[in-house]
């Protein structure tokens, strides 16, 4: 069960065990032969201490200054020719604004959830034994390959395929599907992958988008992950970054079913907030309707970074909206069988040691899709039942290495 808590101010979420209800009853290669359970491996959620440790407890945790917060991000001893304070830039100062506007949301409401979660048992903050270990990540191939592909024309005769023992597929221009309601290891591109039960995937990145408007699936639902861009991303040779206004060529429109929910994960920049809201939405012809906060906590319920920090703050953005193929309708003209959108709620979780691994949507976005909706997402790097994953790194953490076989 991936909701551990709900209350009217958001959701409480059990990541891992989301991931794990995927891998139930694996079949291996042939699809034939089933019974094997695959779990991801729950190092990965060990998050027991902040990232940046302070003395704040649950009981005070915001009570500090940004000043404080700024000794323990800096260190206290003073030093030799420090430089003197700057003023804040515009784009800090936006953001102060900012923080302090949902500040009081993000610090009741995380309270709220995780006293819920502790009272039945979860976020004890109990470390179990090996719970220090580290496990390094299994470097990724597919977007050099992806680049690669791009070069090869793409066949529009056949939009789709079906994973079926160990034959040669084309993973770079058409949707590839696990058709079988069980999940599957296989053989792709030398590695071995597990690919959760109806689960689709296409590897390919912006400039290649035509097998996913081809295959002829409107979406209900398309969840966004986009690589913003940003200084630290720039001086790492590890991570890829997209411009803003590339995204604006993603075909939306082509893919939306109407009233096609479409949620997107913004950073704290209020450059990259305002991009989304006064010009990527009007573009795909999205009305936003609400934002929500994924706050992420540690094993024992503390923020993984100051909430005053000036620097990181442990939260990230969503922001909600409707597709409306018609620009003169508007939600409160048009009739649904979901439940209305509400705003400002959280989404409280351990977060993954990952790098850009975010938790699944599904169980908290349910009430607001119709029933068998059509799901996207963009940027994915990891798949999910019943979903379509679209991305150059689709397939990342479906890698073996991730999983480790159940023995109980």
């Amino acid at each position: 069960m991936s909701v551990i808590a709900s209350d009217s101010r958001g959701w409480l979420l059990d990541s891992q065990s989301f991931i794990n209800v995927n891998y139930c009853n694996l079949a291996s290669d042939s699809c034939m032969q089933r019974g094997a359970t695959y779990r991801f491996k729950k190092e990965y959620f060990h998050i027991f201490k902040p990232y940046i440790t302070s003395k704040t407890t649950p009981e005070n945790v915001g009570t500090k200054t940004p000043e404080d917060d700024l000794k323990i991000l800096c260190g206290d001893k003073k030093r030799k020719g420090r430089k003197r304070k700057r003023d804040l830039n515009q784009g800090e100062l936006d953001s102060q604004v900012y923080h302090e506007k949902i500040r009081p949301l993000v610090q009741e409401g995380t309270r709220s959830l995780v006293e819920v979660g502790q009272s039945l048992g979860y976020l004890t903050g109990k470390a179990p034994e090996g719970a220090t270990k580290t496990i390094t990540p299994q470097e990724c191939h597919l977007a050099a390959m992806c680049d690669m592909a791009k070069s090869l024309p793409v066949d529009g005769s056949v939009a789709l395929q079906s994973i079926s023992g160990e034959e040669a597929l084309d993973l770079f221009s058409r949707v590839t599907e696990n058709r079988f309601d069980h999940s599957c290891e296989v053989p792709l591109m030398g590695e071995r992958y597990l690919l959760p039960g109806r689960s689709r995937f296409l590897l390919s990145d912006i400039t290649r988008t035509q097998p996913l408007v081809n295959c002829g699936e409107k979406f209900d639902l398309i969840v966004l992950d986009p690589p913003w861009e940003n200084k630290s991303v720039k001086r790492s040779s590890r991570y890829s970054f997209l411009p803003s206004s590339q995204l604006k060529q993603l075909p939306i429109r082509l893919i939306s079913s109407p009233e096609c929910l479409v949620v997107t994960w913004v950073t704290n920049r209020p450059r990259h907030l305002r991009f989304v809201r006064e010009e990527l939405y009007p573009h795909w012809g999205v009305e936003l309707l609400a934002e929500w906060l994924w706050v992420k906590v540690t094993q024992a319920g503390e923020f993984v970074l100051p909430l005053d920090s000036p620097h990181k703050k442990p939260y990230e953005v969503l922001l909600l909206g409707r597709y409306h193929c018609d620009q003169n309708v508007t939600t409160s003209t048009l009739s649904k069988c979901e439940a209305p959108l509400p705003d400002q709620r959280l989404i409280v979780s351990v977060p993954s040691a990952l790098h850009s691994h975010k938790p699944s949507l599904s169980a908290v976005l349910k009430p607001y899709i119709r029933p068998n909706a059509k799901c996207l997402e963009m940027f994915a790097r990891s798949l999910h039942s019943g979903w379509t994953s679209w991305g150059n790194e689709a397939l990342k953490f479906q890698h073996i290495s991730y999983f480790t076989k159940d023995t109980d």
